[in-house]
């Protein structure tokens, strides 16, 4: 009989302890935008939707709208899902990009969706600054309307190499190539941006399209934020610890199906390389010569 009253006290607890965890799981809720970022610039136009776990951003004749991280970060990966302009997005950009928020010696990692005329393909145009040393421009036209749903765009950032991605399809790859005597960003931290705004002096066709503001507001959205790295200020021990996901052995380069992807997007889809550009660089800059 006692046997049995244990046995049954234990399922009990074994219940109560099932429901707690249950309610504790019921009243979950994923990580929304004001925990993670602040408002930078034109907090009218940017609206928080689904409570706080996506937001629009909003560019009109009067301004547009830009968001940073509360913190910076050294190394690791950042991700959202992002829905662009939809129909004649001419002269916009909308830009999602790591800045080192440093102005001489500055570390820059940039995606920027170039807006479009309707029915054209839409460029992302991405960029690294390393060291103060920018103008490594690339466009790839996107093979998907980008503006129809959500897509994830990401930056993976070790010490090997920063890799931007397209719902895992890498776009670009640049290397860490110091043993070259090229600049590789690895000593300052950055936080995490994004912004709306008007380019149309540059941004569609080299500034021939600009924007029709009879088609105005432009609307963005943004959701599922994700930034997993060392924060700054944090454990000093963080950037340089090898035990790191994004420093594994399996993150240092391209795996095979990547690597083939990766052909797949420059062959078929890229539309500017600076590295080919004889123009603004008769002489190929040693990353491209030591391979990107």
């Amino acid at each position: 009989m006692t046997h049995l009253l244990t046995m049954f006290f234990n399922i009990s607890v074994l219940f109560l302890v099932l429901i707690v965890t249950m309610s504790l799981v019921a009243d979950a809720r994923p990580a929304t935008f004001l925990q993670d970022f602040r408002i930078t610039w034109s907090d009218s136009h940017i609206r928080q939707l689904d409570g706080g776990r996506a937001i629009q951003l909003v560019l009109d004749q009067n301004s547009g709208c830009g968001f940073a991280s509360k913190s910076q970060y050294l190394f690791g990966r950042v991700s959202m899902k992002i829905k662009l302009i939809p129909g004649d997005s001419a002269g916009t950009v909308t830009a999602f990009y790591m800045n080192s928020d440093t102005d001489q010696v500055r570390d820059e990692l940039d995606f920027e969706f170039l807006g479009n005329r309707t029915g054209q393909p839409y460029s992302v145009q991405t960029n690294v600054y390393a060291h103060g040393k920018g103008d490594r421009e690339q466009r790839v036209n996107l093979w998907f309307d980008p503006a129809a749903d959500y897509h994830t765009y990401s930056i993976l950032w070790n010490h090997h190499h920063v890799v931007f991605s397209v719902d895992e399809v890498p776009i670009r790859v640049y290397k860490n190539n110091e043993a070259r005597g090229v600049p590789f960003p690895k000593f300052q931290p950055m936080g995490v941006y994004s912004t709306l705004w008007e380019a149309d002096d540059w941004a569609t066709r080299g500034g021939l399209e600009k924007i029709d503001w009879s088609k105005a507001p432009f609307y963005a959205y943004y959701k599922d934020f994700d930034i997993e790295g060392c924060p700054v200020p944090g454990p000093k021990t963080c950037a340089s610890n090898p035990s790191n996901w994004w420093e594994g052995a399996s993150y240092q380069q391209l795996d095979p199906v990547a690597a083939r992807r990766y052909r797949w997007v420059r062959m078929n889809h890229m539309v500017y390389d600076y590295c080919t550009d004889k123009s603004r660089y008769p002489v190929t800059p040693p990353e491209c010569v030591a391979g990107i």
